[in-house]
């Protein structure tokens, strides 16, 4: 199987950094970016399959960073995180487009499986949409 590449958005700095160590170890492409501006500049010089994107960040939040990311790449996967349980927050997240929702403090065998989830979801949303594409230009 090819390599998963994943971004994951958090403020803070030290679970983020644990996290991409711990999702490398398992041989998945991992990036880390700070904030919601980070993970759409990030976004746009390197696509990934998926992100795993974090609820409360200061400036632009996590519900706006997926309102922007589903914008403008409407294929992308976005697992949410949060270690403020709000179901009002995982329901908002889901109607806008997150594939999934964890709460903080995570399992990494529970986020890798997201993850792999996530990503088969993507491609057979990517193979649908060239179908339609082909099928809509003959």
């Amino acid at each position: 199987m090819e390599t998963l590449s994943v971004l994951i958005v958090d403020d803070e700095v030290e679970f983020m950094e644990t996290l991409v160590k711990r999702l490398r170890k398992r041989k998945l492409a991992v990036n880390g970016v700070t904030s919601g501006e980070a993970a759409l500049a990030q976004l746009k010089e390197t696509p990934v399959d998926i992100v795993v994107l974090d609820v409360k960040m200061p400036g632009m939040n996590g519900l706006d960073t997926l309102r922007e990311i589903k914008k403008r790449y409407s294929l992308l996967e976005v697992i949410m995180l949060t270690g403020h349980a709000s179901m009002e927050v995982a329901i908002e997240g889901m109607d806008i487009g997150a594939f999934d929702y964890l709460m903080k403090p995570i399992e990494i065998d529970e986020l890798v499986y997201k993850i792999q989830d996530a990503c088969k979801r993507k491609r057979l949303n990517e193979k649908a949409e060239l179908a339609q594409t082909r099928g809509a230009s003959s």
